[in-house]
């Protein structure tokens, strides 16, 4: 019991760090697409710059991942991944061209690389003591609360001064604290992995076959999965809600996506891979909603796609926990980012073209790309069935 307790301490307190960073990035990220716009970027641009910027964030991963797991250096590596990933935001706001901002959104997600790997597989040794859909939904739900803060505070700050560019300042506060708690966290837990219950699974053995199976119909959900900066882009030009608006209805996304965390997180626990199908099925209702509808439909396709986002940032890395030994985790969650990214990068890149020359097309690529990863699901719940059957039908 006592063990358990520390393990939710710990969940609970890396929560907190995680969701100061979401309110110092995802705060800036609300009114980044409308922000280029301003600054004279096309369509294609904020499309390139977005799926350039996951292409960093997810790409570099695959060495940082290694990397922590050869030099068991993980509260090291994910403190420096920290302060890159909050420190720059505040310039944002001296950004007086596209090109400046572009390259500040490139740096903050080359933070983001740097500390996600060893910071999952840090979380992911406190999770099994609490249930790891349950664990990584509760992290997720703590990101998601400071990613609705975050653009609220931005949002008061653009709705009171007037320019985007004030909303960027603000964002300093959260990051400080966060790093502030991050230090006290690893005083209190230097070693996370004592958190851990051991399993059968050999410490000696590799990546198993299952794991690239599932990443591959991963990348198929991320590929179709439009990022807020392009639908920013669309509410701006399109006149669906204005400058002052639209950080609210991100905010309203990540409050959404903070609840579907706990829920799909929740149900992974008790039915395990099949519920990814849920997932995939309820989030390609999104695009239509969103690039079709008024304000109101575009609003309900935002709820969507906030349930979609929630599902993937929780039980897409819970699973990948009872897969993979722990002593490589942190290399198959930065082989797991990298693919995750490389392919958000291809389809975001592909809808920043499509946007400027159809938007029907856009949408009927974001959502049949979702529909299809259902059936690579199902492959994937039959080969874990064989190889890890607690994956399917009991807790992990």
């Amino acid at each position: 019991m006592a063990q358990k307790s520390a393990a939710l301490k710990f969940v609970i307190l890396l929560g907190f760090v995680s969701l100061c960073a979401d309110a110092t990035y995802e705060g800036a990220r609300s009114i980044t697409g409308a922000y280029l716009q301003v600054l004279g970027a096309s369509g294609t641009v904020v499309g390139l710059v977005a799926g350039f910027g996951e292409l960093i964030g997810y790409g570099l991963r695959l060495a940082i991942g290694y990397l922590s797991d050869q030099t068991r250096k993980y509260w090291g590596i994910t403190t420096l991944g920290f302060i890159l990933n909050t420190a720059v935001v505040p310039l944002l706001a001296f950004a007086g061209r596209w090109e400046v901002a572009a390259g500040l959104m490139m740096a903050e997600r080359t933070g983001k690389a740097v500390r996600t790997p060893p910071r999952d597989a840090l979380l992911s040794h406190g999770v099994s003591q609490i249930g790891r859909g349950f664990g990584f939904g509760l992290h997720e739900a703590m990101d998601q609360t400071g990613a609705v803060m975050g653009p609220l505070a931005v949002a008061a700050m653009v709705y009171f001064q007037g320019e985007y560019r004030n909303g960027f300042t603000i964002l300093i506060v959260p990051a400080v604290l966060g790093l502030i708690v991050l230090l006290v966290l690893q005083f209190l837990y230097p070693n996370p992995s004592d958190l851990e219950i051991e399993h059968e699974m050999s410490q000696e053995d590799g990546i198993p076959r299952v794991f690239w199976i599932y990443l591959g119909a991963v990348a198929i959900i991320a590929a179709g999965y439009a990022d807020f900066p392009l639908i920013a882009f669309h509410f701006q030009k399109g006149n669906v809600a204005s400058g002052q608006t639209i950080p609210l209805f991100y905010a309203f996304a990540m409050g959404v996506d903070a609840v579907a965390a706990l829920i799909f997180g929740y149900l992974f626990d008790r039915v395990g891979i099949s519920i990814l199908m849920v997932a995939a099925f309820v989030s390609s209702f999104f695009a239509p909603l969103v690039f079709f509808g008024d304000t109101q439909m575009a609003l309900l396709g935002i709820a969507f796609w906030g349930i979609g986002m929630g599902a993937q940032e929780s039980i897409l890395k819970a699973a990948i926990a009872g897969l993979v030994p722990k002593n490589k985790r942190a290399t198959a969650y930065g082989i797991f980012s990298t693919g995750y990214g490389f392919a958000w990068f291809l389809g975001s890149t592909l809808m920043g073209v499509l946007y400027d020359r159809s938007i029907t097309l856009l949408v009927i690529f974001s959502a049949a790309t979702q529909l299809l990863a259902i059936p690579f699901f199902v492959w994937v719940q039959l080969q874990a069935n064989k190889s890890q059957p607690e994956l399917t039908d009991k807790p992990v």
